[in-house]
């Protein structure tokens, strides 16, 4: 027997929900004496172009008989298909008690390269024979691909420039905890897929291996960070954080991390710790050091970084003496400090060009989803229609235009991102809402651009129009403003649309459209696009914003590009809520206790349109081969259980999340509530 056992009673532990216990997958593994080291296997690809590349492989094999083994290792390099590509033979007489480490390299002619838009992935077949006889037999996932990053370039990604867009996450997820199965990621990954975003930070411990799993399949790179303390704590935890074992700890975990981690080739860079409390003093420089030595050591092919927060920090000898030993320098809000609200990276370009810069956390455009509280005050009289959350009333999408979380200046920083090379990407905070570091009411923070439930909220649709090239456009607010008819309220939108011209009830509000690049940015001065309505060209802001005097009915926004209409679209004045709405991320699921369907509740009214204020209470019933794991809508401040049979409706929406049974078969789930019409649907489990 086995026992495993869990002391987390010294708390808080960490400013963020970590869970407790045993919430990620665990495995027993049986292995024959001789066998593939755990985390044995080392696949790097020191030369790679379109034409062909060479895949090197350390393979530490262990002998644990009483004698000598000869020992034959076989490589092969199997592709998507299932294809045997080239296959490497060698062998060593291996003695007792003893372990070798097989060094072999394979070339591979016109090879399929991983990159974000097609993460093709290879294979790595290792098999140990002791004679004819198989004395053990590992799979290993890899891409082969080059990742550069360069002072002046910034990321390179198979000699290509690649702007890195990114998110920061923690690995919880909602109403799942830190219990996570890997279906509730996937289903997060699509969504940030569909915002444009290519990369993703870990912050600020090690993930999941199935999360890394996921960003290689589909397309992240990935910032794959360790820490947030060393060997000083940080006051929020009180000193119950890692800083307690750090000492004892910190090389055998580095070591771990790398060794488990360094075969993904969606990890692209290491981060060795997240604002550490030691970054400015004497000492910090050591363990910086000490670290680097580590990291390098276990993987000399990725570079490594740390979110540095105090980047701006005086006397500048300390910041600089940090900064200057790391591989890529990590800046943690760039422009928060001084003159740098204006200048971001750019005295530090000036000051150390050799210098490898990437922003690390960035504000990005949170806020509780569907709150526009600061937009439009209740009518005196009469009651709020939004719940009520913690803190001062937020401006319009929980931020305002551009506006990030802390204040900055969202929009300004992304323009200098995306036109200075040399910097390498940008990391915002968040990508989605997460547990903790939260006020009471709040159990979360909110300052993510996708809510707990996985739903967008209106910040996500201004990172889509930058970061994607299909024609799209996002108008918010809702168009439900009883009590307010003639008002003037700013209606907005985030387009990459060349202009954009909104309609009320059929009637022209007029044509609007926003200028980046600055023309003369890439031509001569004053220099227009050929063929561009210097007229509509209203703002340099990366939004739209009209004054519209209130009336019920519809607004419709149509986008052109090239003086063409190529998106429209609208939001009406909805009718009182009548009905339940369901959808499921899937039809279809596996059975076998894994995997989930996530089921969308909407208020929809006579026209089956989402009221958007809508607050019922929902309730689900689950009949057949599944079971109701956790029930969410987003709202941070909302009390009742994560694991209830019921939930509220936060802005018209919630989510509940049905986990299969062992056996195959049918899922029916109905939603009810009080004065609405009931919904079902059904999902099929196959084995």
């Amino acid at each position: 027997m086995i026992a495993v056992k869990v002391d987390n009673s010294r708390q808080p532990s960490s400013r963020w929900y970590t869970g407790s216990g045993i919430y990620r997958h665990t495995w027993l593994v049986a292995v024959s004496p001789t066998h593939v080291a755990h985390w044995g296997t080392f696949v790097t690809t020191p030369r790679v172009s379109k034409d062909a590349a060479t895949v090197e492989v350390k393979t530490r094999v262990r002998n644990e008989e009483t004698a000598p083994a000869a020992c034959t290792l076989v490589s092969a390099l199997v592709d998507r298909d299932g294809k045997v590509v080239q296959t490497a033979e060698a062998s060593q007489q291996i003695g007792a008690g003893d372990e070798y480490e097989f060094t072999q390299q394979i070339a591979v002619e016109k090879p399929s390269l991983w990159n974000p838009g097609d993460p093709y992935l290879y294979t790595l077949r290792s098999t140990v024979r002791i004679g004819q006889r198989v004395a053990d037999e590992c799979e290993t996932p890899f891409g082969i691909r080059e990742a550069v990053f360069d002072a002046n370039r910034g990321f390179l990604l198979n000699g290509e420039h690649l702007k890195l867009n990114g998110v920061c996450l923690h690995h919880d997820a909602g109403s799942m905890g830190a219990a996570v199965p890997e279906r509730v990621w996937e289903r997060r990954m699509e969504v940030l897929k569909g915002m444009g975003c290519n990369a993703i930070r870990t912050s600020h411990n090690p993930p999941a291996p199935e999360f890394l799993d996921l960003c290689d399949r589909m397309g992240f790179c990935v910032m794959n960070e360790a820490f947030d303390e060393w060997k000083a704590g940080k006051g929020q935890v009180r000193g119950n954080g890692y800083s307690l074992y750090y000492d004892d700890w910190h090389e055998r975990d580095v070591t771990d991390f790398v060794r488990r981690d360094r075969n993904h080739p969606s990890v692209v860079l290491w981060s060795c710790g997240n604002e550490i409390s030691d970054q400015l003093t004497p000492r910090g420089v050591e363990l910086l050091r000490d670290l680097l030595a580590i990291f390098h050591r276990e993987d000399p092919t990725r570079m490594v970084t740390a979110a540095c927060d105090q980047i701006a920090a005086e006397p500048r000898s300390a910041p600089v003496e940090f900064l200057s030993l790391l591989d890529v320098v990590g800046y943690n809000y760039a422009d928060r400090w001084r003159e740098r609200r204006e200048l971001y990276y750019s005295l530090d370009k000036q000051a150390h060009p050799g210098w490898r810069m990437i922003g690390t956390e960035s504000s990005g455009m949170g806020g509780p989803r569907g709150d526009y509280r600061g937009l439009v005050p209740p009518v005196p009289g009469q009651a709020a229609t939004v719940v009520a959350v913690a803190g001062p009333p937020p401006p319009m999408g929980g931020r305002g235009f551009g506006r990030g979380f802390r204040g900055l200046d969202t929009e300004q920083l992304w323009k200098f991102v995306s036109i200075h090379d040399y910097v390498a990407g940008d990391f915002m905070w968040t990508g989605i809402d997460y547990l903790g570091e939260s006020g009471w009411p709040n159990h979360g923070a909110t300052a993510g651009c996708i809510d707990t439930c996985g739903f967008p909220k209106d910040g996500y649709y201004f990172y889509q129009s930058q970061w994607t090239e299909k024609p799209m456009l996002h108008l918010f607010p809702h168009w439900n403003w009883k009590g307010r008819e003639g008002q003037f309220l700013p209606v907005a939108c985030y387009t990459n649309c060349d202009s954009v011209e909104l309609f009320l009830n059929g009637k022209s509000v007029g044509a609007k459209g926003y200028v980046f690049p600055r023309y003369g940015m890439q031509g001569r001065y004053g220099q227009y696009a050929p063929g561009a309505n210097a007229s509509i060209r209203t703002t340099s802001d990366l939004h739209l914003a009209w004054d519209v005097p209130y009336e019920p009915g519809t607004l419709r926004a149509v986008g052109t590009k090239g003086g063409q209409p190529v998106v429209t679209v609208e939001i009406t004045t909805t009718g009182d809520p009548a009905a339940i709405g369901l959808s499921v991320d899937r039809e279809t699921i596996r059975a076998g206790r894994r995997d989930v369907a996530q089921i969308t509740a909407k208020v929809l009214d006579a026209q089956g349109r989402m009221h958007p204020d809508a607050d019922h209470e929902i309730a689900f019933e689950i009949q057949g081969e599944g079971r109701l794991i956790g029930v969410d809508n987003g709202d941070p401040s909302d009390q009742e259980d994560y694991k209830g049979k019921q939930r509220k409706c936060f802005h018209g929406m919630c989510l509940a999340v049905v986990q299969s049974t062992a056996t195959a078969g049918a899922i029916r789930v109905t939603a009810t509530a009080p004065g609405l019409k009931p919904a079902t649907l059904t999902v099929r489990t196959t084995s």
